[in-house]
């Protein structure tokens, strides 16, 4: 399963309606972009006007007198445009930064099931490549496309005032270069599609060659991952090679095809003029404005090309919006903490389903032990609990409540999963544990670093709970990050925690310690654990055993080894070895 694409033409009116929300600099800055272009089109108007003037036999004074004119207005249009300049960037870059917080929002928002089974490459690729070309355009291409549309409308205007024969001629190879654009672009969108998508594959591919790098060094895999790469770059440079020749062509093409009008205007003007049906101010003027418009035209032949990537990036970027949700809250409210699974079925590939028919009451308040050999099921279906999967059918319930009727945060203030898995993002101590609790008082953090064990710690740092930490700051072991996610966990402070062995990748001294930490935050909870240990299941309330995706066996520690099945023959396993 892909992330979804949002179709062009939806997620080109999603960017205008998110330059809506800034309309009144918008309006500013086109209305300096007008009056730039006005300046930039009135000179050679006014040089025209002087040619007439001195074919008819004015005065030394007069020329200077307009040619003062011109300066005035050179200077009055570099005025403006430095406003124009900045108001445009500003804009930009309060547009890209809104669009920027939109996608952020859209990928926190992704169900977690929908992030596993697409992969993480396309999900970078979007937050990464798309972002970055979007950014370009946005800070950039604004004020720029804006001025070359209003210098190609006005120049012709003024064309067209000045000679209407002698215009016509300056648009004579226009739709020439209308179908050959029109012809690019139906090559250049799939290309830049292909190639989005070809650097999502590669991104993540080194993204999980570098998180991986420690096993695929312990199994010798770097020849195969080398291989996969220089793969996955070939690809690249392929799509890439594709695309510049579709570009050179293009530039090739509009040079020949915006110089040659000049060439026309100037021997049709020379014909007109003989028959007095033009003067020679106005082939000065035409001739000059033919010349002006090949810069303008070029740039938008540009920034059309450019919108192509940009209407590819923004299709992935908007597609994040469109992802389905796995949850429909209804504003319902649980009525208690009691926890049931009724003929739950769950399956990561269609047809291929991973639990079958599991039914389940847990009580409030027990320690419930999820036990069963390798791919039985138990971390999936303690994953369906804790909400981070959504059940194909069947139905789980809180307090009478379906999951999928509640929200996530809802959904979180009832239950949460205590994995191996944690994570420190880049920022305070007190940034990090603010995240479960966001309106959490100064005394109420130091009590959840307290209830694990963490606050003597934390205080002896230089900056106490202010401490960076996270990528390239204060770096902490894996124990104390744990502890660390473990005092979100008392902030959030669910009624049901679904453990699965957040301790078993610890070193034998750390995890002690912080067995110790989870046992403050289990007491009074109802637990649910996912046990690869079977001591965990010696000291649960009850005992769940999961073979092929099925509850085999229920009951006490005691009961389960009398009963001389499974969970017996699992017990026995264990102790030998």
């Amino acid at each position: 399963m892909k992330l979804p694409i949002s179709q062009t033409r939806i997620s080109q009116r999603r960017f205008v309606n998110l330059l809506g929300e800034f309309k009144g600099q918008l309006t500013l800055a086109v209305i300096l972009q007008v009056i730039v272009v006005a300046c930039t089109v009135a000179v050679p108007w006014i040089i025209g006007d002087v040619v007439d003037m001195i074919d008819e036999g004015t005065t030394r004074d007069v020329v200077i007198w307009y040619l003062g004119i011109i300066i005035a207005l050179l200077i009055f249009q570099s005025v403006v445009n430095f406003f124009s300049e900045y108001v445009s960037r500003v804009l930009s870059e309060k547009v890209f930064a809104r669009l920027r917080a939109k996608l952020v929002r859209g990928v926190l928002s992704i169900p977690q099931s929908t992030i596993e089974s697409a992969g993480t490459g396309d999900l970078l690729g979007r937050t990464t490549t798309d972002i970055e070309n979007v950014r370009f355009v946005v800070n950039q291409g604004i004020s720029q496309f804006i001025t070359a549309v209003l210098t190609v409308i006005l120049t012709y205007g003024f064309a067209f005032a000045a000679s209407w024969q002698l215009a016509i001629v300056s648009m004579i190879l226009l739709p020439v270069v209308g179908v050959a654009l029109k012809r690019y672009l139906v090559h250049a969108t799939p290309a830049y599609r292909t190639m989005n998508a070809q650097w999502a594959r590669l991104n993540g591919y080194v993204s999980e060659t570098t998180e991986q790098a420690r096993t695929i060094d312990a199994f010798s895999m770097s020849g195969p991952r080398n291989a996969g790469y220089d793969r996955e770059v070939n690809g690249m440079i392929l799509i890439e090679r594709y695309a510049a020749y579709l570009r050179t062509w293009l530039v090739a093409l509009m040079n020949s095809m915006l110089s040659i009008p000049t060439l026309f205007v100037v021997l049709v003007g020379a014909w007109l003029y003989q028959y007095d049906l033009v003067t020679l101010g106005a082939i000065t003027t035409v001739a000059f404005y033919t010349v002006d418009l090949q810069e303008p035209l070029y740039e938008l032949s540009f920034w059309i090309d450019s919108m192509q990537t940009v209407n590819v990036s923004l299709g992935r970027i908007f597609g994040i919006e469109d992802v389905e949700p796995d949850r429909h809250p209804t504003g319902e409210k649980p009525r208690g903490e009691s926890i049931v699974s009724r003929n739950v079925s769950f399956s990561y590939r269609e047809g291929i389903e991973v639990l079958h028919d599991v039914s389940l009451d847990i009580k409030p308040g027990e320690t419930l032990a999820i036990v069963g050999p390798s791919g039985a099921g138990k971390s999936t279906f303690g994953r369906l609990i804790a909400g981070v999967h959504t059940p194909g059918s069947g139905e789980l319930t809180v307090g009478g409540v379906p999951l999928v009727n509640l929200n996530e945060a809802e959904l979180h203030r009832h239950v949460a999963l205590v994995s191996q898995e944690h994570h420190m993002f880049v920022g305070t101590i007190r940034s990090n544990l603010l995240l479960a609790a966001p309106e959490a008082t100064e005394a109420q953090l130091w009590e959840a670093l307290d209830a694990v064990e963490a606050s003597s710690w934390v205080n002896a740092l230089e900056n106490g709970i202010d401490t960076e930490v996270g990528s390239g700051r204060t770096r902490l072991n894996p124990g104390q990050e744990q502890q660390l996610a473990l005092a979100r966990i008392v902030l959030l402070d669910p009624h049901t925690l679904v453990l699965d062995e957040a301790t078993s990748m610890m070193d034998p001294t750390a995890a002690r310690s912080l067995e110790r930490s989870l046992a403050k935050v289990m007491h009074g909870r109802t637990v649910i654990a996912i046990a690869h240990r079977l001591y965990t299941a010696h000291d649960a309330d009850r005992v769940a055993v999961m073979v092929d995706g099925q509850i085999a066996e229920l009951g006490t520690h005691d009961e389960l080894v009398e009963l001389g099945g499974e969970y017996a023959s699992l017990w026995k396993t264990w102790q030998a070895e």
